[in-house]
């Protein structure tokens, strides 16, 4: 009995050493081949151009095709200028100031006060939602396109696009690099197992939570990735909350524009809340995760604004 226990252990100890030896010798493989690739093929700087390259491109497609999609998602459809006359002469004036053609102005039912903006400075198009006409004055409905009009000058929604189709990539690429490292260690380790006579698991479950880690620190690198564009996000609301009020010399008029459809209704989410100018998270997580800042802050540096103006103007 004791001798048959010592030769299972002994078959366990060879059956580890072997698949150590094994592993081994599939981590070098792994490593002459990838050695071999990155001499005699494309350049790693050439490489990594292209995929930048391509990356951007994919996101480029995907933005055009996302914008189709919202515009589509909408049911909107086009303000005559006939109809708001006066809007669209002030709409006028706003893109001399700034650099961007006149947009499209469309006008659909949405669940909350709002208003977006999609594309970019050839083309653009602003979105308003039909309670907007009844909610606010002219002169706000005015601050409130400036703001939307901001986005599309400094091409905020194409930005955020290509940042997070590079992230996406970034991620693909890290997961495939981490995979085989990932299968060689656990590899060593179930091989360690085998020659301590541990119970080990079986290979398809071993390649499954290998998978599993290995996506669960990419997917812990695209998180920190996200709230980097989230934030990025935030700070370019306030960038267009500012170049509104100085575009059209409006900074409190901005601020009770917000405050209206702040009071009035908050949005949904979905598809079209990271367009909303709406935004107002209450948890930690919902705060950093928000493409918005708190609706409050947004006023208050408005309001700030309008009084260092005045304070300027009395002491001169």
């Amino acid at each position: 009995m004791q001798s048959r226990s010592f030769s299972v252990r002994l078959l366990l100890a060879v059956t580890g050493a072997v698949l150590f030896v094994v592993y081994l010798a599939v981590g070098a493989a792994v490593v002459e081949l990838l050695t071999t690739v990155a001499t005699t093929s494309l350049h790693p700087l050439v490489f990594l151009a292209s995929l930048l390259v391509c990356s951007l491109l994919f996101g480029y497609v995907s933005y055009r095709g996302g914008t189709a999609a919202i515009l589509g998602s909408l049911d909107a459809w086009e303000l005559p200028r006939d109809r708001a006359p006066q809007l669209y002469a002030r709409v006028d004036r706003l893109c001399d100031r700034m650099q961007v053609e006149s947009p499209t102005l469309l006008v659909a039912q949405m669940p909350a006060p709002n208003a977006l903006a999609i594309g970019g400075r050839d083309g653009g198009t602003v979105v308003l939602s039909t309670s907007l006409f009844r909610l606010l004055t002219l002169d706000e409905l005015e601050t409130i396109v400036a703001h939307e009009l901001a986005h599309i000058e400094s091409r905020d929604s194409l930005v955020q696009t290509l940042g997070l189709s590079l992230a996406e990539t970034v991620g693909g690429v890290i997961f495939l690099f981490l995979l085989p490292v990932g299968l060689f260690v656990a590899g060593i380790r179930r091989s360690l197992r085998w020659m301590t006579g541990r119970r080990t698991e079986s290979f398809a479950s071993h390649l499954r939570r290998t998978h599993a880690q290995v996506a669960t620190v990419v997917f812990g690198l695209l998180f920190v990735v996200t709230l980097a564009l989230r934030a990025h996000s935030r700070r370019r609301e306030l960038a267009a909350d500012d170049r509104a009020a100085s575009v059209t010399g409006k900074p409190i008029t901005l601020a009770r524009a917000l405050a209206r459809i702040e009071r009035a209704s908050k949005p949904p989410g979905g598809l079209l809340s990271p367009l909303y100018i709406h935004g107002e998270e209450e948890s930690a997580l919902g705060q950093l995760l928000a493409t918005h800042p708190p609706m409050t802050d947004r006023i208050q540096r408005l309001v700030d604004r309008a009084e260092a103006s005045w304070t300027t103007i009395e002491i001169e």
